[in-house]
């Protein structure tokens, strides 16, 4: 069995052809997604989609840093009553990234840790987006990281530095995507200095398409091209990579 640990399949990219993109996850044994929210605007399209696949999609509820601006007060807002009748398997997806927008960087902050509390108030993992952000979110994680928090970073892509500060935490997983197939992205490398132990799969569909597909739209059922580029790297049997990474993604999510 794989898991899709971050995948926007409720996105209007898929809305053609849904139930066979889902159908193509199970006949490949990638048997639960598990589905990172953007905002107030998306979060029903999560819920539907979760109520119809229900025990194969599986919610989070949280607002996205790209979404994050001076009203971003508001959003959490409208997000925190789906917190106590959603019954979501995390806080996601939540963080800072300063590749869109520098401006907000200050509201992101405050958005990113408000939702931190969420998540430990209600005891769920985090789903953290990094981009040009890691130093900016290791200040908030060496404030806040306690034996109550644990989570994914979300598309982990960076070096052998920042891993080793993510898995010191002790609750924290890396979302491996296809990233690591990018012929000239170096995580490879990284990689093997990292025990499986520390990674979940994800493909953050519909972004982010692995090789060979590279520059079309990505989806879930590429998660065994990820699981086959890990066997590469690690030099053990796809089931092996599977097994481990699925485990990691059920004891991250509590599934």
């Amino acid at each position: 069995m794989l898991i899709d640990t971050h995948t926007h399949i409720y996105l209007k990219d898929f809305d053609k052809d849904r139930q066979q993109v889902i159908d193509e996850c199970l006949n490949l044994k990638v048997s639960k997604l598990l589905l990172p929210n953007i905002d107030s605007n998306t979060i029903n399209d999560v819920i539907n989609l979760c109520k119809a696949y229900e025990g194969i999609c599986f919610p989070m509820v949280g607002l996205h840093p790209c979404s994050v601006n001076e009203n971003y007060q508001e959003e959490l807002d409208k997000l925190i009553p789906y917190i106590n009748n959603l019954n979501p398997i995390a806080i996601g997806e939540i963080g800072i990234d300063l590749y869109w927008n520098k401006t907000t960087l200050t509201e992101q902050i405050e958005a990113f840790k408000e939702q931190i509390i969420w998540a430990k108030k209600h005891e769920l993992p985090i789903v953290i987006h990094a981009r040009d952000s890691y130093q900016e979110i290791f200040n908030v994680l060496d404030e806040m990281n306690d034996d109550k928090l644990k989570g994914v970073f979300h598309c982990f892509s960076s070096n052998i530095d920042d891993a080793n500060h993510i898995i010191a935490y002790g609750g924290f997983k890396l979302g491996i995507g296809g990233v690591v197939t990018f012929k000239n992205a170096g995580l490879d490398k990284t990689l093997t200095h990292i025990s499986l132990d520390n990674l979940v799969l994800e493909t953050d569909s519909p972004y982010l398409t692995p090789a060979p597909y590279r520059g079309k739209r990505n989806k879930s059922s590429y998660i065994p091209l990820i699981a086959e580029k890990l066997s590469e790297i690690y030099t053990v049997d796809f089931t092996e990579i599977a097994k481990i990474t699925t485990n990691n993604a059920k004891e991250v999510f509590n599934l």
